[in-house]
C-alpha cells in the first residue's frame, strides 16, 4: 500500500513546488522586469505621494476639475474593491431617477442641452478612468471659468491628453480624467499660469 502512496505524494510535492512556488515567482519576476509600472498598479505619484492609478477612475466634484463618468462600484462609487455595474435595467425607476439627476446637474453646470452618453452612463466595471473627448469638450467652459483661464488654454490641454485608438483601430478616442486634471494643475501652478 505504501508503494502507491509514495509516488502520489512525490508528485503532489513536485507539482506544488512547480505550480505553487516556481511558476508564480517566475511570472512575478517577469512582470516586475518587463512591465514594472503595470505590475505595481499603474500608480500616479505626485510629490512622492500616490494620488491614484491611471487605470481606476476617481470621483471629482470641484468645478475646477473635469468630471468622470458616473460609477456604480460601491456605495459612493469608484470603489475598486467592489467593481461592478449596477445591474439596473432600462425600465428601472432608480436608474432613470439617477440619470435624470445627472442630466440636470451636468446641464446646469456646463450649460449644454445635449450630453454624450458617457456623461450619464456608468461603465461595466464602474471604474473606467476615461471619458470621451465630447464629454471633455463639454466641460471646457466650466473648468476655464473656475480656473480663470481661457477656453483655448483648457482646450489645448484636452487635445494633448486625448488618447487615440490603439493602432488606429482598437477602441475609441478617450481622455484619462486623472491625467487631464493633473495637467491642469501643472498649468495652473506654472509661472504666469
Amino acid at each position: 500500500m505504501l508503494t502507491y502512496f509514495r509516488p502520489a505524494f512525490l508528485m503532489l510535492l513536485i507539482m506544488t513546488l512547480l505550480t505553487g512556488l516556481a511558476y508564480p515567482l517566475a511570472i512575478t519576476g517577469i512582470g516586475q522586469l518587463a512591465f514594472s509600472n503595470q505590475a505595481n498598479g499603474s500608480a500616479v505619484v505626485v510629490n512622492e505621494k500616490v494620488i491614484g492609478s491611471s487605470l481606476i477612475g476617481q470621483a471629482w466634484s470641484s468645478d475646477k476639475y473635469f468630471w468622470g463618468r458616473p460609477s456604480a462600484a460601491g456605495d459612493k462609487g469608484y470603489d475598486a474593491s467592489n467593481s461592478s455595474g449596477s445591474n439596473l435595467g432600462p425600465t428601472s425607476k432608480a436608474l432613470m431617477d439617477r440619470i435624470a439627476g445627472d442630466v440636470k446637474k451636468l446641464q446646469s453646470a456646463n450649460g449644454a442641452e445635449t450630453l454624450p452618453a458617457d456623461a450619464v452612463t456608468a461603465s461595466g466595471s464602474g471604474l473606467d478612468p476615461h471619458i470621451s473627448p465630447a464629454f471633455a469638450n463639454l466641460q471646457i467652459a466650466r473648468v476655464a471659468k473656475a480656473r480663470g483661464l481661457s477656453n483655448d488654454q483648457i482646450k489645448s490641454i484636452v487635445t494633448a491628453q486625448t488618447e487615440e485608438p490603439i493602432l488606429g483601430l482598437f477602441s475609441e478616442p478617450r481622455v484619462n480624467v486623472l491625467l487631464l486634471n493633473l495637467a491642469l494643475d501643472r498649468l495652473s501652478s506654472a509661472p504666469n499660469g
